[in-house]
């Protein structure tokens, strides 16, 4: 679970402090969750861009850990691969979205693109209920589902790639764990480890 807005801590705290602090377990729909171990980390944007400046010649390993939804621009369409433009360029908008203003970056999806480069080590397209609507027609509920991947993938830099974007980069593959990639992260899609090397 990732907080990534810090209007949001006070209510993270609200909702987990009682799951840990009760001995018992909350009851859901089809069986309970029980919180065994709680760990925390935290990282201010600060020091995600501080970090990034360290280093020199970054890589990523990014592990999609469950299914990864990244729609096309405004469009109905999912991302069914994992594609550097477009999971850094969902990572920039939810880094956009709640960074302080001086910490907001531009970087352009054609950089990504023209100066990354992509490879998949395990890859499987994935589809999943994220919730369930009424279907007016048929008159009972449905599932929604959510069509994206899970697996493993590198990226790394060409040699050509500015050292500007390298930067932006670089903090936004730190970001990506508490941020989650695409959309329904909410609901448990997105969930990424990510792995900075550097050579």
């Amino acid at each position: 679970m990732g907080i990534t807005d810090p209007r949001e801590i006070e209510i993270f705290r609200a909702v987990i402090a009682p799951l840990v602090m009760r001995e018992g377990s909350l009851r859901l729909e089809k069986g309970a969750l029980r919180v065994e171990e709680l760990s925390s980390s935290t990282e201010s944007f600060e020091e995600m861009v501080s970090y990034a400046g360290s280093i020199k010649e970054p890589y990523f390993d990014f592990e999609f850990k469950s299914t990864t939804s990244i729609q096309y621009k405004n469009s109905s369409v999912t991302e069914m691969f994992p594609h550097r433009a477009a999971v850094f360029h969902s990572l920039l908008s939810k880094w956009n979205a709640v960074c302080p203003e001086e910490l907001k970056m531009s970087i352009d999806r054609d950089d990504m693109a023209r100066f990354m480069i992509e490879k998949p080590l395990v890859y499987e397209p994935r589809s999943t209920v994220v919730s369930t609507f009424m279907d007016r027609k048929k008159g009972h509920a449905r599932p929604k589902m959510m069509q994206g991947f899970v697996g493993r993938c590198q990226y790394r830099f060409t040699k050509a790639g500015p050292e500007g974007l390298k930067n932006g980069i670089v903090a936004l593959a730190r970001f990506a764990e508490y941020s989650g990639v695409g959309s329904a992260v909410a609901r448990g899609c997105g969930a990424v480890k990510v792995t900075v090397g550097e050579g």
